[in-house]
């Protein structure tokens, strides 16, 4: 069996930049001729995708594969945990539903997983040339050391060499990587072969001083300073700064609800690239404000984010914006919701047997064990809408049975989602990828607003993607030592 040479990036902390460095060395290895693939064996996401073989993996790795050029595989993301509560996820292994474990029952089962994620790993190093390993927060979590399967543990187990990672934008980036480093064992600590600081702004020469204090004291060299990047890559998790940051003001301003679970928010992500629009996430009624869309996006736990709307206001107020003719938009989740009823007698949620829904599409739904995994296309029929042809996957809990119009036609003929009048539902993640959907929606909305847009040929979210990639690399191979990065790959060979 032939053996990947290898690279793990590990972070100080979460939200560290480690995905977006790992995206970043899948595309230069493949620019520089390479077979890569990345890989993380314990992701904890809410964000996730449907693979060709519809199996479901953390979006990140599906970001990092399209990077490197190969096709997203479930090997790559041997364990996907999906947070349905503060102490509670779905453990998805190798692609499937393996249960729901309490944070405690998971750390005492995760050991049993190690088999599982060597083989995952084996099989991807006999067919490429390097892996690219991500970790998972930070390794300096001495409570978790033990049975760690994501960090050290990780790297100790396929024998990888390390870069730390460290955020110096949110500020004490030298304690970082210092304190991270001095909590590692002398074998881990043995691995880490470089230092990285990540999302500077400014004159990278007013760190030289500091950074060689840092090397004295951690006997790490620093191989880059990379700087904070504009490039819009889709986010991993809830830590993402779209959630949170302000909008420029555009003409048009669409609101995305921020549910408590709220998952894959990366759908809306090329909405955001058109000029006109202007996507905001409002987690209150007085956030929501009077918007020319409302999007209810997907949910881990369906149930408790709709109760938490109904108790937060924000039901009444996307109601009352729905009957004064706003146009409302609901994705998986977001979708059941708009819905008359949901049962859960089954238990899947655990929460409630059954739930009264919003009453704004003519369906119901009944959650069931089994989850639905797939990828398809479709095109959308009648709305503001019509003929825009759509890629997707579906990944849920449940049946919709409809009653209504449908939203789209799926390519086995099969009518999909509902609408009725001003408001629109269907299960389809990535509705807006092909670009022509975020065309017309667009120019609906202007339509409605009487705002003249001229209508262009709209780019597929994989073309801008493309670009995007290219320059991440771009500043990446500039930033970082990357004569350093390989000898720390043949070093491990």
């Amino acid at each position: 069996m032939s053996r990947a040479k290898r690279i793990m990036i590990q972070g100080t902390m979460s939200g560290a930049g480690k995905s977006l460095l790992c995206t970043a060395l899948c595309r230069i290895f493949r620019q520089d001729g390479l077979r890569v693939a990345p890989f993380k064996s314990q992701n904890m996401a809410l964000n996730s995708y449907v693979t060709r073989e519809e199996l479901e993996i953390g979006r990140a790795q599906a970001v990092q594969a399209e990077a490197a050029g190969v096709e997203p595989d479930a090997r790559m993301n041997p364990v996907l945990l999906k947070p349905s509560s503060d102490v509670g996820s779905q453990v998805i292994v190798n692609g499937r539903v393996r249960g729901q474990m309490s944070a405690a029952d998971y750390f005492r089962y995760k050991r049993a997983l190690i088999p599982e994620i060597r083989a995952a790993y084996d099989s991807l190093a006999a067919e490429y040339d390097v892996i690219v390993i991500e970790g998972a927060g930070s390794p300096a979590e001495i409570n978790l050391r033990e049975n760690d399967i994501v960090n050290m543990g990780l790297a100790e187990l396929v024998d990888a060499p390390v870069l730390l990672a460290g955020d110096i934008d949110r500020g004490g980036v030298f304690a970082q990587l210092c304190g991270t480093v001095m909590l590692l064992s002398p074998s881990e600590r043995a691995r880490v072969k470089g230092l990285i600081v990540n999302k500077f702004r400014g004159d990278a020469g007013i760190l030289r001083p500091g950074l060689r204090q840092l090397e004295e004291l951690t006997g790490v060299p620093v191989l880059g300073v990379v700087p904070c990047l504009r490039v819009e890559i889709d986010d991993e998790d809830s830590l993402s700064p779209r959630l949170s940051a302000a909008v420029a003001h555009r003409p048009l301003d669409v609101a995305v609800i921020r549910l408590p679970h709220i998952s894959n928010f990366t759908d809306f992500a090329p909405l955001e690239a058109q000029e006109l629009l202007g996507v905001r996430y409002a987690d209150s009624a007085a956030r929501l404000g009077a918007p020319d869309l409302v999007i209810l996006p997907g949910s881990k736990s369906t149930i408790d984010d709709l109760l938490w709307l109904r108790e937060s206001g924000l039901e009444a107020a996307v109601l009352r914006l729905a009957t004064g003719g706003t146009p409302v938009l609901g994705v998986c989740g977001g979708y059941q919701m708009l819905g008359e009823r949901i049962e859960d007698a089954s238990g899947v949620e655990g929460s409630l047997p059954q739930l009264r829904g919003m009453g704004l599409l003519p369906c119901s739904t009944v959650f069931s064990p089994e989850k639905t995994l797939t990828r398809t296309r479709a095109v959308a029929t009648g709305g503001p809408l019509d003929g825009a042809v759509l890629e997707g996957y579906e990944i849920h809990m449940g049946v919709t049975e409809r009653r209504g119009e449908p939203f789209c036609r799926l390519e086995n003929g099969e009518a999909e989602g509902c609408r009725a009048g001003n408001v629109f539902g269907t299960y389809l993640h990535g509705l807006f990828d092909s670009g022509e959907a975020a065309e017309k929606l667009c120019a609906w909305l202007c339509a409605r607003r009487g705002i003249r847009k001229e209508m262009t040929a709209p780019e597929s979210r994989r073309d801008f993607r493309e670009r995007q990639y290219e320059l991440l690399a771009r500043e990446v191979r500039a930033a970082l030592d990357m004569d350093a990065v390989y000898r720390a790959m043949e070093e491990y060979a």
